[in-house]
């Protein structure tokens, strides 16, 4: 429930900054197999949201493990079941220039293998960190060794790597366009051999023509609502309401994202980190208003219901969620 929720909320804040967001492919999502999803990074953490908002089931997150020395994060982390990844290059700070810990990784290796055999899915960045290059970054081996062990040590069946591109029209400038596209899968009950480096090189292929050789996804037909029914007028109306109400605290969160952001992935996150606090802010302010005037908890409700419905409904009138 938590869960949902979240995603809930993270997919009106995503349209907070991007215009759209398409996808392509999406019905070649396996629903009930053990999933290990390899995405490209450019985004930073903005690049986890967009997945799991995309996703038409749950699915597990791994990120790297400094993250949590952030009290908050550590405590999203837990709430969200993400899983921490040491790199080579946190090892190496971490211990003064010592040669790193092969062994680093085994127990987040046997939780997501614990999660394979529950048949989850869990989404992994195979390059290892987020960056700004325009194509792929050499891929880490830990993805396909995660396969491989799930499949030949641990014997769970119908193990499938799916290759996920997001490709961006600009991804630090609001108002423009994210694109998913799914990729051919690779199912491991059918993959000829146990070298890591091969199936590295595979993923990296079909992760590659998804992601740098890909282009923004072109709108799919009918998207967008049309007509005078009833359902679209009131449509309508909640999405006037929802920009009424919500118009000011996004734009001012865009606009100090922007002003703040020293980098390109840095302005969409920061967006979705500052509107979140000011349109809960705007919340409080509109509650303790209408609680002064009106004493009655039932009509405070019912306001909150139509600060979020109209939330929901100015991010998805004209491109409903298809997802």
């Amino acid at each position: 429930m938590i869960y949902n929720a979240l995603r809930w909320v993270n997919g009106i804040a995503l349209h907070w900054f991007y215009r759209d967001i398409r996808i392509t492919g999406k019905n070649q999502i396996p629903f009930s197999a053990p999933l290990l999803i390899a995405v490209n990074h450019q985004n930073a953490l903005v690049d986890s949201l967009i997945v799991a908002w995309v996703m038409p089931r749950r699915i597990a997150m791994t990120a790297k493990a400094t993250l949590r020395k952030n009290p908050l994060i550590a405590l999203l982390f837990s709430v969200l079941g993400v899983v921490p990844l040491r790199r080579v290059s946190d090892e190496v700070r971490d211990s003064s220039g010592l040669p790193a810990d092969r062994s680093r990784n085994a127990g987040a290796f046997r939780e997501i293998l614990k999660l394979l055999e529950q048949r989850g899915a869990v989404l992994i960045f195979p390059e290892g960190k987020s960056h700004n290059e325009v194509g792929l970054e050499p891929l880490k081996t830990g993805l396909a060794r995660l396969a491989l062990q799930a499949r030949d040590k641990c014997s769970i069946k119908g193990v499938t790597i799916l290759p996920l591109g997001l490709v961006f029209e600009d991804k630090g400038v609001p108002g423009t366009i994210a694109g998913v596209h799914v990729g051919e899968a690779i199912e491991m009950d059918s993959w000829p051999n146990a070298d890591s480096v091969a199936l590295t090189k595979e993923i990296a292929k079909r992760l590659r023509s998804v992601s740098e050789e890909a282009a923004l996804p072109v709108p799919e037909a009918g998207g967008v609502r049309q007509g005078k029914g009833l359902q679209e007028r009131l449509i309508a109306l909640a999405a006037s309401w929802g920009r009424i109400t919500h118009q000011f605290p996004v734009r001012i969160a865009r606009r100090i994202a922007v002003k703040r952001s020293i980098d390109a992935d840095q302005p969409a996150m920061q967006t979705i980190l500052f509107g979140i606090g000011f349109v809960l802010l705007t919340y409080v302010v509109h509650l303790t208003i209408l609680g002064v005037l009106i004493h009655s908890f039932w009509i405070s409700s019912l306001y909150l219901a139509s600060l979020l419905g109209g939330a929901y409904w100015a991010a998805f009138e004209q491109h409903p969620r298809r997802y």
